[in-house]
């Protein structure tokens, strides 16, 4: 029986009514980079040549998982070079995030332990990794030098701080997930948003405008409000739609299952009542988008620091909209969610299972 009964309705592709957002569909126009089809055939070639994925399954699955579809929906105007690191970087992120639940599956505690550290070193010392026996870990070592080329130390740092905090999620959902523990609503929202990454994205906003942002505006309630809504949404809205696949896969992270087991809700209220804070977040977002409006007109002051800054917040906040459309549609068009289609519903067809040995190359 399919997880999500899908609509008829003439949009830009089948969207199921239980995971329709009209507001999103009318007032979030979907744009993508112009660099989008380039973008495609060199992440794909990327993942080839890192080792991130057996050959068979790029030829087969990589277009279809739309892995470079988000980030060229959502980093509008960033230089080329820009774009390709990120994307490179988000495709390894969603590698990384399937040999975390393989690790999780087969129980392979010792691996993961030696994954997590390593991805620390890396991430302070990449240069030192490039070469590493776990593709993973050297494609990861890549991403970063990438990077952290484009801004300067005190962005470096900042990324590398919220990075360290991600990983360290990630850990945390691992004892989570293998000792069967699902945590209470307001616990994994604290937690979703370091395993979501929300911080990285927003981190990433400033190399795509070549511009870094000072504390003074990072800082700013509005500018915060807005980075936090686009985020919240779409981790939320992730949640929503791969509420099937993650209980197929005895999955313990989401809010659904949260909601489920400690609100005491039953399966359609929790898919209500995480629509609900989905939309909560579309009108959050509106309203910082306006207060950012004002923010950048105090910015812009004729000055030789104020403009480029002012145009560098402008052209984040339009950003951040985009991740509204980028995500929305992602979900709907990627593989990666069409778990109806799978042999398997607690295992994607786009990833190699065998229970490899631990260490090794491409995706568990």
């Amino acid at each position: 029986m399919p997880a999500f009964s899908y609509s008829t309705a003439a949009t830009q592709t089948a969207v199921p009514p239980a995971l329709a957002l009209p507001v999103i569909e009318k007032e979030f126009p979907r744009q993508l980079h112009p660099y989008w089809p380039t973008l495609q055939e060199t992440t794909r070639a990327w993942l080839l040549k890192m080792g991130l994925m057996p050959a068979d399954k790029v030829e087969r699955y990589a277009d279809g998982l739309c892995y470079t579809d988000l980030m060229a929906g959502y980093y509008l105007g960033a230089p080329v070079e820009v774009l390709q690191a990120i994307a490179d970087y988000s495709a390894w992120f969603f590698v990384w995030d399937d040999r975390h639940d393989r690790d999780v599956v087969h129980r392979r505690d010792a691996a993961w332990a030696r994954l997590r550290d390593c991805l620390h070193a890396a991430l302070d010392a990449p240069w030192r990794h490039l070469q590493h026996e776990d593709a993973l870990v050297a494609a990861f070592a890549d991403s970063m030098i990438r990077l952290y080329s484009f801004l300067g130390e005190s962005w470096n740092a900042r990324f590398a701080a919220h990075f360290h905090e991600v990983i360290e999620a990630y850990d945390n959902e691992y004892r989570n997930r293998t000792t069967g523990r699902i945590p209470a609503v307001t616990e994994y929202l604290e937690l979703r948003r370091l395993t979501f990454a929300h911080w990285i994205w927003l981190d990433l906003l400033e190399p795509a405008a070549h511009h870094e942002i000072p504390r003074s505006v990072l800082e700013n309630p509005a500018y915060r409000k807005a980075g936090l809504a686009c985020q919240d949404f779409a981790a939320w809205y992730n949640d929503l739609c791969s509420l099937p696949k993650e209980l197929a896969g005895d999955e313990y992270h989401n809010l659904g299952i949260s909601l489920i087991k400690h609100e005491g809700m039953t399966l359609e209220d929790a898919v209500t009542e995480v629509r609900r804070r989905v939309n909560g977040c579309i009108s959050e977002f509106l309203a910082a988008e306006q207060e950012v409006a004002v923010l950048i007109g105090e910015l812009r002051d004729g000055t030789w620091r104020g403009e480029p800054l002012a145009d560098a917040v402008a052209l984040n906040i339009s950003n951040m909209r985009n991740w509204f459309s980028s995500v929305y549609w992602f979900h709907h068009e990627s593989g990666r969610y069409q778990v109806d289609s799978w042999a398997d519903r607690s295992t994607p067809p786009y990833i190699s299972d065998q229970g490899e040995r631990p260490g090794s190359a491409g995706i568990r």
